[in-house]
């Protein structure tokens, strides 16, 4: 028997029985071998395809292998944000607790405020600022209730000591002179209480309109009767919003003021400048010295013996008329003014 050697195209030589290749011509042998080799290339492929994908390969061990590295990831970012948080909070921490250990009666205590400017720094700024107005707050009140006090003591005591003395000498009293000294000494406490009441009563929102300046100073002047002549200069149409009753006490005020001080006349104006509404009462007495033109708004306030209580008022009055007009979101202040002494009340027109 005759044996053929043929070779596929991947280079194998493929032995052919000489039956087969004497049926079989060469070039046909060949394809025949060609064949088959792709037949078994495909056995192979179909087998690899129907083999299981190993189990470090599959979905499901995957998405178990995804999911534990997630949690692995939020369970770091959160312990990072935890750490985070409480060296973040823990200034914050801090601060509450010296918050909880102010009180009323020592707000001098102030809260750590850590460095740099970052929000927890600016909160202990704002923290300390507050504490630091009502520590302010409380001071001026205490001192008010000192003054208060000692302000009315005054004209008790001189009504306790007119009533002893008739009781002790009743046939050397003069009944009317003790009558007109107790009405006196009355009269004081009344506009002191008075005063008082008006000041806790002053910001109140009720009873807001609005009030024409020019009107107001007309309606005012017409109800008084005034040693000193009153020379005016009204503009028209200079209007506020504002409680009628307060700014007719603050004008009142400072007319009381200019005619208690004032040497010969008293001017009153009322002028607009820009958005501001203004009213000016001017007296033509004694200077006010720079350094004391804020202090004389202060409560109780007296310069020298011409400011005394000989000369009337409760002490009250300046302080009265500076408290409305900041309810009403203005201004009061002295100002130069050659010759005369001048108070200035500076409104938001409207």
């Amino acid at each position: 028997m005759s044996r053929l050697w043929a070779r596929s195209p991947r280079g194998r030589v493929t032995l052919i029985t000489s039956a087969a290749a004497a049926l079989v011509p060469a070039p046909v042998a060949a394809k025949i071998l060609a064949a088959g080799d792709a037949r078994r290339r495909l056995s192979r492929i179909v087998a690899r395809a129907g083999r299981r994908t190993p189990s470090a390969l599959s979905a499901r061990t995957r998405e178990v292998i995804v999911s534990a590295q997630l949690t692995a990831l939020v369970a770091v970012a959160g312990g990072a944000a935890w750490v985070a948080t409480g060296r973040a909070l823990r200034p914050v921490a801090t601060m509450r607790g010296e918050l909880d250990d102010a009180n009323a009666s020592d707000l001098s205590r102030r809260v750590t405020q850590p460095p740099g400017d970052g929000e927890v720094a600016r909160l202990a700024r704002s923290v300390n600022g507050t504490l630091a107005r009502m520590e302010r707050a409380a001071l001026q009140q205490r001192q008010f209730a000192s003054d208060a006090s000692h302000e009315l003591r005054t004209p008790v005591a001189g009504l306790r000591a007119q009533l002893e003395s008739a009781q002790l000498y009743p046939d050397d009293t003069d009944l009317q002179a003790l009558v007109r000294g107790a009405l006196r000494d009355t009269d004081r406490l009344e506009a002191i209480i008075d005063d008082l009441l008006l000041l806790a009563k002053i910001g109140s929102r009720a009873g807001m309109e609005r009030v024409d300046l020019a009107e107001l100073v007309r309606q005012e002047l017409a109800a008084r009767t005034d040693q000193l002549p009153v020379q005016v200069k009204l503009s028209p149409d200079v209007t506020v919003q504002g409680v009628r009753m307060q700014l007719a006490r603050v004008l009142t005020n400072l007319l009381d003021n200019a005619q208690r001080y004032g040497d010969s006349e008293v001017r009153v104006i009322v002028t607009r400048e820009g958005d501001q509404a203004v009213l000016a009462v001017e007296n033509d007495g004694s200077y006010i010295p720079v350094e004391d033109r804020e202090r004389i708004f202060e409560r109780f306030a007296r310069l020298d013996a011409a400011r005394s209580r000989d000369a009337g008022g409760t002490g009250l009055g300046l302080a009265i008329a500076r408290d409305v007009a900041i309810a009403h979101r203005g201004q009061i202040c002295v100002e130069d003014c050659p010759g005369h002494a001048r108070f200035v009340l500076r409104l938001p027109a409207v």
